[in-house]
């Protein structure tokens, strides 16, 4: 009886307007971004520029094209958004323009963001949801709202942590540098830094709650358009991801409201209209269904892999990506790294010579990324000793050496494995 009431429940159809309208939001707003993205140059400088670049592991295969090529990708990626945005060729739009977001984000993790990989994931999404309809079963409407509700639960649960909570750390230390906005003069007290750590880990944990029912979603939209506005201007670093999670969240508004904004625009999707009263279930209803349901269980249970690591997430970034860990430390590092020659000579490294100022910020508080420039090094001065002298702080703590710098980095191979090289201090 209860599977019964639950393929009721998810095979029910229903409007189609809030997706529809999704479907268009998130395309004009994926081709805002790639034209803000490569109107600030960051195509050639990210890109272009790089003679190296951190590849995830697994996935070192995937190399970037020329300066031609990656500008050739991006246009044919505006062009996906746009046509995603009108429907047109509506699964193939989505599936292309997954297949290459997903490439340039996979071609070097210092330019890793949270909302880079949910763009991904929700490209994805889109590919088996069928956007275009007059009517669709509840679960494609239900499918983007679960996925929204995963974010902000997981950056809640993920700010429940002694630096956070009881230290305010580290928005003790950005807030005070953000006294030129309107409220500046607040900034500097300590308390409102409390104040804020506590209020953002509330809203992350419950705002999803209140989002999903019907008597408070308005509200609780009112204060996720609140909230964002307000982390965007006093964060304006993190870029387009406030304005992404605002557009998004219409998607837990009552169908009615989007259907007004349908008719207000004169749009109205062509396809054919299924009977609600008697739904047809295809076989392949039934396979998308089951592969959601093995994305969620992978979302459900991906950041929660950090605890197969012994050290501290923090210092070594073990199972911190893909987790929606959202600005939750201020975390610096300096590495210097030394080769020996033919005649047992060390040799300082100019990090400068191989990487930008964005990789090298990036990689010297990363143990991955010091192994894979460890391994670049040994390659490119063909050399069997790499060594690295590695300091790390995290949320104003003091600089700790990162590893023995005794150890020959040329000989240790990166993968999944516990880092267990990294010095037990780093746990303090």
């Amino acid at each position: 009886m209860e599977i019964k009431k639950l393929k009721s429940f998810l095979f029910k159809e229903t409007s189609s307007a809030p997706l529809i309208v999704f479907r268009i939001a998130f395309g004009v707003m994926m081709f805002l971004s790639l034209v803000r993205f490569a109107a600030n140059g960051w195509i050639d400088s990210l890109y272009v520029q790089p003679k190296f670049f951190f590849t995830y592991y697994g996935f070192e295969w995937i190399k970037p094209l020329n300066a031609t090529g990656m500008y050739i990708v991006f246009g044919l990626m505006m062009l996906a958004a746009l046509f995603l945005a009108a429907g047109f060729l509506y699964r193939f739009s989505a599936l292309i323009f997954f297949l290459l977001f997903t490439y340039v984000e996979l071609l070097d993790k210092t330019n890793y963001l949270n909302h880079y990989y949910f763009i991904s994931i929700i490209s994805l999404l889109m590919c088996l949801l069928p956007a275009t309809k007059k009517t669709v079963p509840r679960w494609a409407i239900l499918t983007l709202q679960l996925q929204m509700a995963i974010v902000y639960f997981f950056a809640g649960i993920a700010k429940v942590n002694a630096d956070w909570l009881l230290n305010a750390m580290p928005l003790k230390i950005w807030l005070p540098t953000r006294t030129d906005t309107p409220f500046g003069f607040l900034l500097d007290e300590t308390i409102v830094a409390y104040l804020f750590s506590w209020c953002g880990m509330l809203f992350d944990i419950s705002i999803a709650f209140f989002l999903f029912n019907r008597r408070t979603v308005w509200y609780a939209y009112g204060v996720v358009v609140i909230f964002h506005v307000l982390t965007a201007t006093l964060f304006p670093g993190i870029g387009m991801f406030p304005f992404i999670m605002i557009v998004c969240a219409t998607i837990f508004l009552p169908a009615q409201f989007h259907e007004r904004i349908l008719r207000a625009f004169k749009f109205n999707p062509q396809s054919q209209i299924r009977n609600p009263q008697s739904p047809s279930i295809s076989t392949f209803q039934y396979l998308l269904v089951s592969v959601l349901a093995i994305h969620f269980i992978i979302q459900f249970t991906l950041p929660f892999r950090y605890a197969l690591y012994h050290n501290r997430l923090f210092y070594t970034e073990q199972g911190y990506r893909f987790s929606w860990r959202v600005m939750l430390m201020e975390k610096a590092g300096l590495v210097f790294f030394h080769v020996k020659d033919k005649n047992g000579k060390l040799h300082e490294i100019n990090n400068h010579d191989f990487l930008t100022d964005q990789q090298e910020k990036q990689m010297s508080t990363q143990p991955d990324m010091i192994l894979q420039f460890a391994q670049f090094l040994k390659n490119n001065f063909q050399t069997d000793e790499v060594y690295a002298e590695a300091y790390v702080t995290v949320n104003g703590k003091g600089s700790n050496l990162f590893f023995d710098p005794k150890i020959n980095l040329a000989n240790v191979k990166d993968d999944f494995s516990d880092k267990k090289w990294i010095l037990a201090q780093a746990e303090r």
